[in-house]
């Protein structure tokens, strides 16, 4: 036991109305609850219960006390829960939702270094767009989400939220490479890759376009990410993506990322979970919750 009895005596002569009646639910004589109850009176210079003809009752002070006597024990008993859950930590499922940039990058790199440590927990990663992983997650079908401008919804909740603009994503080899930030104007002599119109960044793109005033016909459209990438490995092609959605090839420098100056809208990327309600109606492991903190220190600037 990591606290005082003293908590357990307060918590249960708080609810029953009585030392007799709490000293037969714990075990212990009613002489040694009062005396304890006593004491801390003592120390604290308040009384914590009216002595009632029919019973005890909190005063102020000791509706005060009892509140943080409750938080203290609930976290208590949270805390048992996950050392018991850290010792059936050997076998599981998690399912993360998430985007194909994604899945590849920050997503993989979290994934292979939580089974690294916990290597029974089987981890499936489903790439889909925005608005099927609020879905995967809101009707249980996944535990985790990951995406950008995932809707809100108020059967989910953010674990990690953060606004990662899109940038230009070129060859290193490339001539925009050697800027530190870029005028969007800078990337029209070039082939550009756009999202096709399925993908919410086509919006963002073209919007900073034609706000910038510049007409321009992409050379490529796509709904795949990956094939955006590797038409900008292979040439002078230009495209729009997150610094998350090429992080495994800016680690190991096929790709180059630079900022656009002013360019582009908010584009916020969440990791997202199930709701208290939806976790109790279906259950959750302290798995999902270390593999959520594993993604998002991933995730984090400088990562």
């Amino acid at each position: 036991m990591l606290h005082s009895r003293l908590l357990e005596y307060i918590d249960e002569v708080a609810r029953l109305g009585s030392i007799r009646a709490a000293g037969a639910r714990l075990h212990v004589a009613p002489s040694a609850i009062n005396r304890q109850i006593l004491l801390l009176e003592a120390e604290l210079d308040q009384p914590l219960f009216e002595r009632l003809p029919r019973g005890m009752r909190p005063t102020p002070a000791g509706e005060a006390l009892l509140a943080h006597i409750r938080g203290t024990l609930q976290q208590y008993r949270e805390t048992v829960a996950d050392i018991r859950d850290l010792h059936a930590l050997g076998s599981g499922e998690v399912v993360i939702a998430t985007m194909t940039g994604l899945a590849s990058g920050v997503v993989a790199t979290a994934a292979a270094s939580f089974r690294a440590r916990h290597p029974r927990v089987r981890i499936s990663i489903r790439t889909m767009g925005t608005q099927d992983i609020l879905h995967a997650v809101e009707n249980s079908e996944a535990d985790l989400g990951l995406g950008f401008n995932v809707p809100s919804s108020t059967r989910v909740e953010v674990c990690w939220q953060m606004n990662t603009r899109l940038g230009v994503v070129v060859s290193p080899h490339h001539p925009l490479a050697q800027l530190d930030t870029i005028p969007l104007a800078r990337c029209t002599p070039y082939p550009l890759i756009f999202a096709d119109r399925s993908m919410l960044m086509h919006g963002i793109v073209a919007e900073a376009f034609a706000n910038a005033d510049l007409a321009i016909e992409p050379a490529f459209h796509t709904n795949s990410i990956e094939t955006m990438k590797r038409l900008a490995v292979s040439g002078e092609a230009v495209a729009f993506l997150s610094e998350f959605d090429v992080a495994e090839e800016l680690r190991d420098g096929r790709l180059a990322f630079r900022q656009v100056r002013d360019a582009f809208s908010n584009n916020i990327i969440s990791l997202i979970r199930r709701d208290k309600h939806g976790r109790e109606k279906h259950g959750h492991g302290l798995a999902m919750l270390l593999l959520a903190d594993e993604i998002t220190g991933a995730l984090q600037p400088g990562d």
